[in-house]
């Protein structure tokens, strides 16, 4: 029997090894046989080159032309000669002078480069020393420059995003023109140089483009690596120019979270970012001065309820029931664990940043009543409503929303397809090709898709984030047109079959964007022209006269008193010093504006003669435009929200019954009767100002 099975497990072993033989042979003829082509590398590289070196021309040539269009426009338009003061008093002062201010506001000290965050300004005058520009070009103009700089790669960013999406630098083009001839609603730097957010918002955009690179499927190692150094440095940058970057990076955690939820590819990916954000919410905590913000912000809570979360989890077999069942837990997990850190770090971590917005969130939404002034006036502001239907019907007329609405459901739809199926336990292939249609099934897109949503959601709420979801909509329309892949998804689903549906998917993808162009290029350059060509000056004879007023009148050691917008163009064109500023992140400052704003209220001579005095106030200066406001919306005026707060008006059924004994004091200021002339004397005034020096000895009497 040993001699009959010995040869028989010889034979099966020669037929192992023929059959490895075979195989192996198999695989040696498919490797000599796939690099058929030999010839075409040349050529194919050279296309690529060619492609690539075009597509980085065009976006390197858009932010420069953008930033140039801007430098124009705002010579034609604004007047900021008079705004160099407080430039100039970051550039040459101090770094301890910053962080132990005591010459801004009257009895107090501020740490100017934490409260008003002025990192940008630190780094801007860093620059300005560094390479000598002083010797060149005044200061302000330097820092401008900066600003119209960034909003150029600002705009560079974009066109990346785009062209990476679709893999056509025709997109980022598309999204050029949408952003510019959108630009009232895409960003607020013609009006605003020094926002935060005109700082902030290129280093989010290139931080999305680097996100965009990284997450893609096809990338080699050192594009990774690339795009994973870039994605570090944005991050952390955009985190130390702007107070409020860790809300938006929780949004993006959130988008990152249900793409690792939904796409099991990228799972690797997606940990290696919320590692970027654990390090750059750590190194801001420090640099920032130990800022507890970002402490008890939600994005560290979030970020280590992810990492705690993938420890826990447990290796199951994919598809299966038990791994669904998993995911629900784990997603009910990260969910519990993030809301039980935040309140942790709360009750531990000293904080005071902030607190008013959850106040705020809880008005706004219906959640709670308030009388309280502050919070009323912030919910009167037209940036903090509801968008207006003028917003929506100048996105339709550039034919933006459109093109993005059809884009987001085909994106979103495909999206939801390709989970289903993943849920279902159905094997989808891991590279996608044109043919397949399947444009939901890539991991960046499925990111754009959910950061979008959020995004707009919240825009629909709240009109001042709109400067973050239409630039979103610029790019994602523009890459959904221009790609071939999109059509060829809508393809699928309509079962075309009478034109070769690849074919015409690559005909629309360049056809529909070429058509966008040049209608786009017909109805708005023209606009665009006239508005570089028309020389417009920036008048506003009242405020420069009041400026000049206090530089060449009031005494140096002066303290100014009045609404904290004006107090704060006092502090920069002047460099006076004021009783409070509008900041809204400091519950003092807060309180300040409050009792400030009391200069329009029914309140008696006296009781803000005790207001002024208490912050060392020498001067006052009443608006003209606030104490004789005709408010649009009703209950919205600065007067009705103080009577409001003090009880000195009810509003029942259209009636209003006043409670107060007294005049209002902007009004009965000017009459200069007694008992106001005892407590103040005109000094100066315009049409637009009244200034009133604040006696300093006044005997009260009960």
């Amino acid at each position: 029997m040993a001699e009959e099975e010995g040869p028989t497990v010889e034979l099966h072993q020669r037929r192992k090894l023929k059959s490895s033989e075979n195989k192996e042979s198999a695989k040696e003829e498919k490797i000599r046989d796939t690099p058929m082509p030999e010839r075409a590398p040349k050529h194919v590289l050279f296309q690529r080159f060619a492609k690539i070196f075009i597509g980085c021309l065009a976006a390197v040539t858009s932010g420069m032309m953008y930033a140039l269009y801007l430098s124009a426009y705002h010579e034609r338009k604004f007047w900021f000669s008079n705004r160099q003061e407080l430039e100039r008093e970051i550039t040459f002062q101090g770094v301890y002078e910053l962080t132990h201010n005591n010459k801004t506001v009257s009895l107090k000290t501020i740490n100017a480069v934490q409260q008003m965050s002025l990192y940008p300004e630190l780094i801007a005058s860093v620059l300005y020393q560094a390479t000598g520009s002083n010797e060149i070009i005044e200061p302000v103009y330097f820092y401008i420059g900066i600003v119209f700089g960034l909003q150029g790669i600002y705009v560079t960013a974009l066109f990346v995003t785009s062209w990476l999406m679709s893999g056509t630098w025709l997109a980022g083009m598309l999204t050029v023109a949408w952003f510019i001839i959108n630009r009232v609603d895409t960003t607020r730097i013609e009006y605003s140089i020094p926002l935060r957010e005109n700082w902030a918002l290129p280093y989010f955009a290139c931080q999305i483009a680097a996100l965009t690179g990284y997450l893609k499927s096809n990338l080699n190692t050192y594009g990774e690596r690339f795009c994973y150094l870039l994605m570090s440095a944005s991050t952390y940058t955009f985190m130390m120019m702007w107070e409020y970057s860790h809300y938006l990076l929780f949004l993006q955690a959130i988008s990152l979270f249900l793409l690792d939820s939904f796409s099991l590819e990228q799972s690797e990916k997606v940990h290696e970012v919320y590692k970027i954000y654990i390090f750059s919410l750590f190194l801001g905590y420090l640099l920032q001065f130990e800022n507890s913000a970002l402490l008890v912000s939600p994005l560290l809570s979030l970020v280590v309820a992810l990492m705690l979360a993938k420890c826990l989890q447990l290796n199951v077999k994919k598809g299966t029931f038990i791994a669904k069942i998993m995911k629900v837990i784990n997603f009910y997990l990260v969910c519990t664990l993030t809301v039980t850190l935040n309140i942790i770090m709360k009750m531990f971590v000293p904080h005071k940043e902030n607190g008013h917005m959850l106040k705020f969130l809880e008005v706004k939404f219906g959640l709670n009543m308030t009388k309280n002034f502050t919070m009323n006036w912030l919910l009167c502001q037209e940036s903090l409503q509801a968008p207006s239907q003028d917003f929506f019907l100048r996105l339709t007329q550039s034919s933006l929303l459109p093109f993005y609405v059809l884009v987001l459901i085909i994106c979103f739809l495909s999206m939801m397809q390709v989970i289903f199926r993943r849920i279902n336990g159905k094997s989808l292939k891991e590279t996608i090709t044109l043919e397949d249609g399947r444009i939901g099934g890539r991991p960046e897109i499925i990111y754009h898709v959910i950061h979008t949503i959020l995004l707009g959601s919240l825009a629909m709420v709240i009109e001042g984030l709109k400067y973050l979801w239409t630039p979103y909509v610029c790019m994602l329309a523009a890459f959904g047109v221009c790609s071939p892949e999109l059509w060829m998804t809508l393809f699928k689903w309509l079962r075309l079959r009478t034109v070769h549906p690849v074919l015409l998917a690559l005909i629309l993808s360049m056809a529909v964007p070429t058509i966008i162009g040049l209608s786009l290029w017909k109805e708005f350059f023209p606009r665009l022209m006239t508005e570089l060509m028309e020389l417009q000056e920036f008048y506003d004879p009242d405020t420069v006269e009041l400026m000049t007023w206090i530089k060449r009148q009031a005494p140096v050691a002066a303290v100014f008193a009045g609404s904290p917008q004006l107090m704060g163009a006092i502090k920069l064109c002047t460099g006076w010093m004021v009783t409070s500023l509008p900041l809204y992140n400091d519950d003092d400052l807060l309180k300040r504006n409050e009792n400030i704003y009391q200069i329009y209220s029914k309140r008696s001579a006296e009781d803000i003669y005790k207001i002024l005095t208490s912050y060392k106030a020498n001067y006052l200066i009443v608006e003209d435009a606030i104490c004789n406001e005709v408010g649009t919306m009703r209950g919205c005026r600065v007067k009705d929200l103080l009577d409001i707060a003090n009880g000195h008006v009810v509003c029942e059924e259209g009636d209003k019954l006043t409670y107060s004994k007294y005049g209002r004091f902007c009004h009965e200021v000017k009459i200069n009767y007694s008992p106001y002339v005892n407590y103040f004397t005109r000094v100066y005034w315009n049409r637009s100002y009244f200034v009133y020096k604040i006696n300093t000895v006044i005997s009260f009497q009960s």
